[in-house]
């Protein structure tokens, strides 16, 4: 068996160098496991979440220099450059694969950005019963959705908790026999299952679109995609009705009836064709996330 590559001594540097310039009330809240998501704003102010009790601002703030200094070790530390003319940033952060998202001057008046912690150990269905999050009934309901191999459409606004319940569902016993495919723009979904193979997004142009494509050549089982958000949905939802049912993604919406309004308008950025009859047919239960 080779080695697994080893990082450059740049790559190590810089590694270095944002660690330090974490130092403060960020490198604080990334230390903390129980943080969700940090948000530094354009006036220097830090908030963090933490589960349970949602956003609280911090103490301490965060100069406009030290966020800029973040916000370009991150872009250097991924190949992408970072001024005026290419004012944002989205990446994971080196090392430990958190989601950053980093904007600058001229779409900030000051420098400002997001760090998303990955999801952590998955939170089983029988937890949300315990807490009262989910009724005994919904979930018997939805581990016969996923044994009838039912496609499955999570639906929630911001940091309403989408993808820590497909991580619920991923974690379930009756996936482990099956071979999933996982697609995502930053890694967030955890699948329990022994044969997984995990596909992303990359900067040079390969969208998710061209994920589920490449998918069907890879023999899925279930077909998951972490959020769709644009025309992979029409393919999505093809893949989900021609062979390969069982699947999961996550949407953004306001309700469990506009999450269908909401895959027609995505669907529609990829063809003039009404998707009604489509949805109705890939689509066999939506969760929303209140």
């Amino acid at each position: 068996m080779s080695a697994l590559p080893q990082p450059s001594e740049t790559e190590t540097r810089r590694t270095a160098m944002l660690r330090t310039a974490f130092d403060g009330p960020v490198g604080a809240a990334l230390a903390a496991p129980d943080t969700i998501e940090i948000l530094a704003n354009p006036d220097g102010s830090v908030w963090v979440e933490k589960a349970g009790f949602g956003l609280r601002r911090a103490s301490e703030t965060l100069g406009r220099a030290e966020r800029e200094r973040i916000i370009r070790l991150v872009a250097s530390s991924v190949g992408e450059a970072c001024d005026r003319a290419s004012p944002i940033v989205s990446a994971e952060l080196p090392g430990s694969g958190e989601r950053f998202e980093g904007i600058l001057p001229p779409v900030s008046e000051a420098p400002c950005f997001a760090i998303r912690k990955p999801a952590g150990q998955p939170i089983a269905l029988d937890t949300y019963v315990e807490t009262g999050a989910l009724t005994p009934t919904l979930c018997v309901g939805l581990r016969q959705a996923l044994e009838d191999r039912l496609n499955i459409v999570v639906a929630g606004g911001t940091s309403s908790g989408k993808t820590t319940f497909a991580n619920a569902l991923l974690s379930e016993p009756v996936l482990s026999e099956d071979r999933i495919i996982i697609l995502e723009d930053t890694r967030e979904l955890r699948c329990s299952a022994e044969d997984v193979t995990q596909l992303r997004t990359h900067r040079s142009g390969i969208t998710l679109r061209d994920l589920v494509r490449s998918t069907m050549r890879l023999r899925p089982d279930r077909i998951i995609v972490g959020e769709v958000r644009g025309g992979e949905a029409l393919d999505l939802l093809k893949a989900w009705n021609t062979g390969h049912p069982g699947g999961i993604t996550t949407l953004h919406a306001n309700s469990a009836s506009s999450a269908l309004t909401r895959l027609e308008q995505l669907v529609e950025e990829a063809t003039t064709a009404l998707p009604h009859a489509l949805i109705g047919e890939a689509v066999d239960v939506i969760v929303f996330m209140s």
